[in-house]
């Protein structure tokens, strides 16, 4: 998520006249960055969401998402790329 627009849709839904939004719809999303507007910030506290980057930006286009994506692309790179104990031969400290 980017921009405190975007985050504050969970928290005026639900609107009266629809059912509650599933609890994925809050808690599945990524907070991109924190922006300098005050009320972003809250927002986030309030979602209980933790921003990726803290960068003091005010740019708004999506600046801080589009820096976030290419960091959560670089740890799903790595995190695929790793080998298991057992495929890099690490044996446990019981083995020794």
């Amino acid at each position: 998520m980017n921009r405190a627009i975007r985050h504050a849709a969970p928290l005026i839904a639900p609107w009266p006249f629809t059912p509650p939004p599933p609890p994925a719809l809050v808690r599945a999303p990524l907070a991109a960055h924190r922006s300098a507007e005050p009320a972003h910030g809250r927002l986030l506290e309030r979602l209980g969401k933790t921003p990726l980057l803290d960068l003091g930006m005010r740019l708004g286009e999506a600046s801080g998402a589009a820096l976030a994506v290419a960091i959560v692309k670089a740890a799903v790179a790595v995190h695929r790329g790793m080998a298991t104990f057992a495929e890099a031969g690490v044996s446990g400290k019981d083995e020794g």
